[in-house]
């Protein structure tokens, strides 16, 4: 019986990476796990799957709407669903084997998580997050190595004027009380303020009025919120406004601190700004909060973080001070490719050379200086072909995958025991003995 083709196609938000593609998340892969590893955070890995009641009542309601949910069973308790975020599975990996680590306890994890988003650019359904996280302090100095962090990995990538926009939870608490936000509706004031990139002053004081929220409290707050004086000073227009508000002195002081220990991890002050519209969405935040942006090309936040002190209590008798971030390498890297960012080292394949078959006669003599030459660390092809060997076919093939070098070896050159070379880009060649093959290869490459 004939069966019936299959048209190859992925669901919506997937997407598959094919080689070139995939060395360029690679080296901004490797590069964060290279800055996270500098300031002593250690790689930790969890599974794809946790169980439902891990996940949820964690997030809050408009996140978790986006949770791909599945059951493996029968019954309640075998519910599972797919990681939506990095953070809540290491407060339970903390929870379940706190006995098992050293605090302060610093982890990064690199893996993919999955949200049932509404597919567009920069935003997937499946999607990688590269987190870095310090628990059990619970002063400032912990924030600030977070933010360094980032900060480091942006001049790693050389990534086009960043702004790191740092907020404080108890600070939106304050602006709250100040506006006369009864706590009931704090939440609305959140996922609205939260929108202020995406519709505009007007759009917040509409939305926040259509709440319910008096007008003359909205007016209030609105214009505490978009304070933008330098650093600091930014601190001082809205502690004028509110230091007599225990929440918001609380925040303004933790800002203050914060501001004081970047200084001494050389954090330049142009690298970030206090900025009281920035919101983050998550419920789990409890003080400073962090979130990246580039202007050009605008693909929104590309790193987002804060401290949620009481996230790991939910898994153990008593919580745990943390605070972390989260680096989104999808637009990264869409922003680094768009702005031709990666440099050139980073091609379109990982073979430095290409060993060519003359004959059938000469093959074991090419295989021979293949296996040679990956004894000496050169990453080398082998070049296979079901038809006759063709040279001039196998230099075009070098030359579309973009190997940079070819080695060929006929009758002649094995007779003498040598090997000829030619550098693709500019056809520079050169003749050596198969000894001094791989020495030359790598001259060849770097220049």
């Amino acid at each position: 019986m004939a069966q019936t083709k299959i048209k190859p196609r992925l669901a919506k938000g997937f997407r598959d990476f094919l080689p070139a593609d995939m060395l360029k998340r690679q080296y901004v892969i490797n590069t964060v796990e290279r800055v996270f590893q500098m300031y002593g955070y250690e790689p930790l890995q969890t599974p794809v799957l946790e169980m439902r009641e891990t996940l949820y009542g964690k997030y809050g309601e408009d996140a978790e709407q986006l949770i791909y949910s599945a059951q493996h069973g029968r019954s309640k308790s075998d519910e599972v669903a797919m990681r939506y975020d990095l953070t809540v599975p290491l407060s339970r990996v903390v929870g379940q084997y706190e006995n098992d680590l050293n605090f302060p306890f610093r982890r990064y994890q690199i893996s993919p998580v999955w949200r049932g988003e509404r597919p567009q650019k920069g935003r997937y359904r499946e999607f990688y997050q590269c987190d870095a996280d310090i628990v059990g302090v619970a002063g400032m100095e912990a924030d600030a190595e977070i933010i360094s962090v980032m900060h480091s990995v942006y001049v790693q990538l050389n990534l086009p004027k960043p702004i790191i926009k740092i907020n404080n939870r108890k600070l939106l608490t304050g602006m709250g009380v100040y506006s006369g936000v009864p706590d009931s509706q704090l939440p609305d004031l959140y996922r609205s303020v939260d929108k202020f990139d995406k519709i505009g002053a007007d759009g917040v004081e509409k939305e926040l009025v259509e709440r319910g929220i008096p007008a003359e409290a909205v007016r209030r707050m609105m214009e505490l919120i978009q304070s933008h004086e330098p650093g600091v000073k930014n601190l001082d227009v809205v502690e004028e406004a509110m230091g007599h508000i225990e929440a918001a002195q609380k925040g303004i002081q933790e800002l203050r601190e914060m501001a004081s220990h970047l200084a001494n991890l050389n954090v330049p002050e142009e690298a970030y700004a206090f900025d009281f519209t920035m919101v983050r969405g998550l419920s789990y935040y409890t003080g400073p909060i962090f979130e990246t942006t580039i202007e050009e090309p605008n693909l929104g936040s590309i790193t987002g973080g804060g401290r949620y002190d009481e996230l790991i209590g939910l898994f153990r008798r008593e919580s745990l001070p943390t605070v972390g971030m989260s680096l989104g390498i999808e637009r990264i890297i869409d922003i680094m490719t768009e702005l031709d960012l990666f440099p050139a080292q980073v091609s379109a394949t990982v073979v430095d050379v290409l060993v060519t078959v003359f004959d059938d006669d000469t093959q074991a003599a090419s295989a021979n200086l293949a296996a040679t030459l990956r004894a000496a660390g050169i990453r080398t092809e082998l070049y296979m072909s079901d038809s006759k060997f063709k040279l001039g076919k196998q230099f075009s093939y070098a030359d579309k995958k973009g190997i940079p070098l070819v080695a060929t070896l006929g009758p002649e050159e094995i007779a003498q025991g040598k090997v000829g070379l030619k550098r693709l880009r500019d056809g520079e060649e050169a003749t050596v003995s198969i000894a001094d093959a791989a020495a030359k290869i790598t001259e060849m490459v770097n220049i």
